[in-house]
């Protein structure tokens, strides 16, 4: 049984340590996990309310189309019904815009530090990454430019990009959507867009009329909370939208992720205490790591990735052992972690960790 060639090197998808595991493996009766940028307020009630009632229908089909959820996220962003795809998490949408664009030998330009599933996905499909190297955390978007050529099918835009949690522009990205040719598909990654407070941040599917090869990408996973749930979507041109849900499968996404979805979407009260405790969180932290002098990238989501001055193999493990799990292994970033913002009680209990460690106290591996 031989495999498509180019996945026989292909890494498996690494998540966040759960928390149950280290539990068991280091006999630890707390662990607080800010490893994969999930919120530490859960969900609405709202949604909470929607999905006790969805229960008893756990035996029937969820509706392939989501058309009570598409209805309202139309409404919500204020495009048409034929502008929306949801996915089993904005992750499925990404797969499904490689499968149903990516010929073996076409090239999809990204960012050398970016969320690792576009490359992934487009190794699947046979399709050649050309990696741009970050300017200071951020996507160099006239270098990207400069790549693109007959063979380009794709370009990719993290915003806020994950790991580094740095945006580009408005400004920045209009200049560059004007100079991208119109046979080339931009997908512009907005899953943490609901954290962002920085007034020159560009909301993607307000240049949705302007641009008809732009797709982005939004996810219930982050402020939404529903990160179990495994729902994301994409809007972008009807034309565009009509071939990515040619190669979706039927039935991706679950009655009760719809649902949830659905009551989510209106609870603007929950999105917006949930972004404000972000902000806090964001400057507690900032506060903490320029206290201990460490250097850290401006954070747009809910997430800060910062310089711990030593391996961050090394750091993991020894935050792990008392019980913090953070993320490492970042390539070109060799001594940076990134940590979620948590509530203000897991905040203070990483930066305890995290100061024990560098003081030599902590659980050095």
């Amino acid at each position: 049984m031989l495999p498509k060639p180019q996945i026989v090197n292909l890494p498996v998808y690494q998540p966040g340590k759960p928390i149950e595991e280290v539990k068991r493996e280091l006999g630890l009766e707390e662990v607080i996990k800010l490893a994969s940028n999930e919120n530490p307020y859960g969900c609405s009630p709202k949604a909470r309310a929607a999905i006790e009632t969805e229960l008893s229908n756990l035996s029937l089909y969820p509706d392939g189309s989501a058309a009570e959820l598409t209805e309202v996220l139309a409404g919500h962003h204020g495009v048409n019904r034929d502008q929306i795809i949801f996915g089993c998490g904005s992750d499925e949408i990404i797969a499904l815009i490689t499968r149903a664009f990516f010929l073996p030998g076409d090239e999809t330009i990204m960012a050398d530090s970016t969320f690792s599933v576009y490359k992934s996905n487009a190794d699947i499909e046979g399709a050649v990454s050309i990696e741009v190297p970050l300017q200071n955390g951020t996507h160099d978007l006239q270098a990207m430019l400069g790549e693109i050529g007959e063979k380009t099918k794709a370009v990719w835009i993290c915003n806020p990009n994950n790991p580094t949690g740095t945006i580009v522009s408005n400004a920045e990205l209009i200049s560059f959507l004007d100079q991208v040719p119109a046979n080339v598909l931009v997908v512009l990654d907005e899953a943490y867009a609901e954290y962002v407070t920085d007034p020159d941040y560009s909301n993607g599917i307000k240049l949705l009329s302007q641009y008809p090869n732009l797709i982005v990408l939004r996810t219930f996973s982050k402020i939404y909370g529903l990160a179990s749930l495994r729902i994301g979507y994409g809007v972008g041109q009807p034309n565009v939208i009509k071939l990515i849900n040619q190669v979706r499968e039927p039935f991706n996404t679950s009655r009760i992720g719809q649902v949830a979805a659905k009551a989510s979407v209106t609870d603007h009260a929950f999105v917006s205490e949930c972004r404000e405790k972000n902000r806090e969180g964001i400057e507690y932290l900032y506060k903490q790591f320029d206290r201990m002098q460490l250097s850290y990238f401006p954070a747009h989501g809910n997430f800060i990735m910062v310089d711990v001055k030593s391996p961050a193999v090394e750091m993991f493990q020894s935050l792990l052992k008392l019980g913090i799990i953070v993320r490492s292994g970042f390539g070109k970033y060799p001594n940076h972690i990134r940590v979620t913002v948590g509530s203000a009680e897991q905040n203070a209990k990483f930066i305890a960790a995290l100061e024990q460690v560098l003081s030599g106290q902590g659980a050095r591996v």
